[in-house]
C-alpha cells in the first residue's frame, strides 16, 4: 500500500501504532518489536506475496551470512573474505537478475542481432534499496563494526516498513540500537512525527502530482516530435521540482512514521537546489545513497589514496554505477556518467582555486550554474530514450523555435515559478519542525513545543492533502 492512500492512513498506520504501543504499555517490549516486524512484512506482502516470499528468502540467506561473518571476523582473514565475497556475489546476482536481465539481453540482441528471448521478470518493489542495506551490513560485519545481531532485530532492520520501499538507506548502527533501547515516544515526538508526515504528504499530493501533470505530457510529446523553447524548459523545470517534492516527500513521510515508533531515521534531503556546487549538491541530495556510494564503493575502489588521476577515475566509476543503480537503461547510465564528469570538473576547479574564497557574486554564479547543470541532467533521468532527451535539449537550446508563450504555458509557469522560489529561499522540513536524526533534546526549542497555531496549521494542511487523495499515484522512486 502507498503512504498516500486511504488504506495506509486510515487503517494500517493507526492500527500498527496502536498495537505497538499497547504492547509497550503492557510491558511486552519484545512483543512490540515482534508486532512491528510482522506489520512490516504484511506491508510488503500487500504489494505481492511472491515479492514477500523473495524478501523472506533473502533475509534468511543474509542473516546466515551475517552470523558467518561475525564468527569469522576474529579468525583467518581468508575465511572472512570468502564469507564476504559469497554475500556480495549472492546479493548482486539476485539484484542483477531481477533488475538488469532484460536490459542485458536487449543490449546483446541489438549489438549482435541474435534475437535472444527476453525473460519475464517482475521487479520486486524496493529491491535496490534493501539490497544495498544488506550489502552495507555484510561489509560492516567484515570490518568488525557489528558485535551481534539477533534474528528479530535483523528482520526489523531489513523490513522496517517506513524505509523499506524507497529508503532512506540506513546503517545498522543508526536503527538497531534504537530497536534495542525502545525509547519512549512522548507527545512532543509524536506531534513532530505527525507534522513531518503531513509535510511529506502535502509535498506529494499537493505539489509533486500536479507538477507531474505538467511535465509528463511534454515529455510524451517530445518522444513524437520537436517541442519549442517554452515547452522544453517548462518540462525540465517541472520535472526537476516534481522529483524533489515527490522523493523528499516520501523520505519525510518515512521519517514521520518512524518517529511514531520512537525511531529516528537519517535525513535524506537538505535543500539540495540551494547548492553552490555539484559537490555540495550530492551532500544534500539523496544523502543516504551518496553516503553509501562514498563509503562502500568510492572508498572501496581506492578513494583518493592513489593520486589525482585515480581519484577522478574512481569518482567517475562511482557515479556511473550510481546511475545504473537507478535504472536498467542507457539514459540512467549516461546520467551517472554526466554527474561523474560534473564532479571531476568541480574537484579540479577546487584544486586550481585552492586557498581563494569565492565572492558573493562567485557563489551566486556557482549556484546558478549548479542548478542548470542539475536540470540538464534530470532531462536524461526522466526521458525514456535518447530521442526524447534530444528533443527536449534542442528545445531548451532554442533550435525548435521560440514562440510567444501560450495560455497553457503561462498557467504552468504560474505553478513552477513560485515553487522554484520556495526551494531556493524557503525553509526545509527539518527547519520547520526542528527534527534532528541524532535524537538531541529539543525540549527548550520553540519548534518542539508545537504551539497551538502550529498544530492548527498542520491539521489544516493534512486536511487539504487528505481531501486531495482522489487519485492515488505511486512515488517516482518506486520504479528504481
Amino acid at each position: 500500500m502507498l503512504f498516500n492512500s486511504y488504506a495506509f492512513i486510515l487503517l494500517f498506520l493507526p492500527l500498527t501504532v496502536a498495537i505497538f504501543h499497547l504492547c509497550r504499555r503492557l510491558g511486552w517490549g519484545r512483543g512490540a518489536i515482534v508486532s512491528l516486524a510482522l506489520a512490516s512484512l504484511a506491508f510488503y506482502g500487500w504489494w505481492s506475496l511472491k515479492g514477500l516470499a523473495l524478501l523472506v528468502v533473502l533475509m534468511a540467506v543474509n542473516f546466515g551470512l551475517v552470523q558467518w561473518l561475525i564468527r569469522e571476523r576474529d579468525g583467518p582473514r581468508a575465511r572472512a573474505k570468502a564469507a564476504l565475497a559469497a554475500g556480495l556475489v549472492f546479493n548482486l546476482a539476485v539484484l542483477g537478475y531481477f533488475k538488469y536481465a532484460n536490459f542485458f539481453l536487449t543490449t546483446v540482441d541489438q549489438l549482435t542481432g541474435l534475437k535472444l528471448a527476453l525473460v519475464t521478470v517482475g521487479l520486486p518493489l524496493g529491491i535496490s534499496f534493501f539490497t544495498f542495506q544488506k550489502i552495507a551490513l555484510l561489509v560492516d560485519c567484515y570490518r568488525g563494526k557489528v558485535d551481534r545481531m539477533g534474528i528479530l532485530e535483523y528482520v526489523l532492520f531489513v523490513s522496517f516498513f517506513p524505509q523499506l520501499i524507497a529508503g532512506p538507506i540506513v546503517h545498522h548502527s543508526e536503527v538497531v540500537p534504537q530497536f534495542r533501547a525502545q525509547a519512549p515516544v512522548t507527545a512532543t515526538v509524536a506531534a513532530q512525527g505527525l507534522a513531518i508526515f503531513t509535510l511529506g504528504l502535502a509535498k506529494k499530493v499537493l505539489l509533486a502530482d500536479h507538477l507531474g501533470a505538467v511535465a509528463s505530457p511534454i515529455f510524451a510529446a517530445a518522444g513524437e516530435g520537436p517541442v519549442d523553447f517554452g515547452q522544453a524548459w517548462i518540462a525540465a523545470l517541472a520535472y526537476t521540482l516534481q522529483l524533489y517534492f515527490d522523493f523528499s516527500g516520501y523520505s519525510e513521510m518515512a521519517i514521520g512514521c518512524a518517529l511514531l515508533f520512537g525511531v529516528r531515521l537519517p535525513l535524506n534531503f537538505d535543500s539540495p537546489y540551494k547548492s553552490s556546487s555539484i559537490i555540495e549538491f550530492w551532500r544534500r541530495w539523496h544523502m543516504t545513497l551518496s553516503r553509501f556510494l562514498r563509503d562502500y564503493l568510492y572508498i572501496g575502489l581506492g578513494g583518493n589514496r592513489h593520486g589525482k588521476v585515480r581519484r577522478y577515475l574512481n569518482l567517475f566509476l562511482t557515479m556511473l554505477l550510481g546511475g545504473l543503480w537507478h535504472g536498467a537503461g542507457w539514459t540512467f547510465l549516461l546520467w551517472g556518467a554526466l554527474h561523474g564528469v560534473y564532479l571531476i570538473v568541480n574537484h579540479a576547479w577546487r584544486a586550481i582555486a585552492a586557498g581563494r574564497s569565492p565572492s558573493s557574486i562567485g557563489r551566486l554564479a556557482g549556484a546558478i550554474l549548479t542548478f542548470l547543470a542539475v536540470v540538464a541532467g534530470w532531462v536524461l533521468f526522466r526521458a525514456p530514450n535518447f530521442d526524447t532527451a534530444r528533443s527536449i535539449y534542442l528545445g531548451m537550446a532554442g533550435f525548435n523555435g521560440i514562440g510567444a508563450p501560450t495560455t497553457e504555458q503561462t498557467t504552468a509557469m504560474m505553478l513552477v515559478a513560485p515553487l522554484l522560489a520556495l526551494v531556493w529561499i524557503g525553509p526545509n522540513t527539518q527547519t520547520l519542525t526542528g527534527y534532528v536524526p541524532d535524537g538531541a533534546t529539543q525540549a527548550a526549542s520553540w519548534r518542539a513545543r508545537f504551539a497551538t497555531a502550529r498544530a492548527l496549521a498542520t491539521g489544516a494542511l493534512f486536511a487539504c492533502a487528505f481531501l486531495s487523495l482522489t487519485k492515488v499515484s505511486e512515488f517516482l522512486y518506486f520504479q528504481f
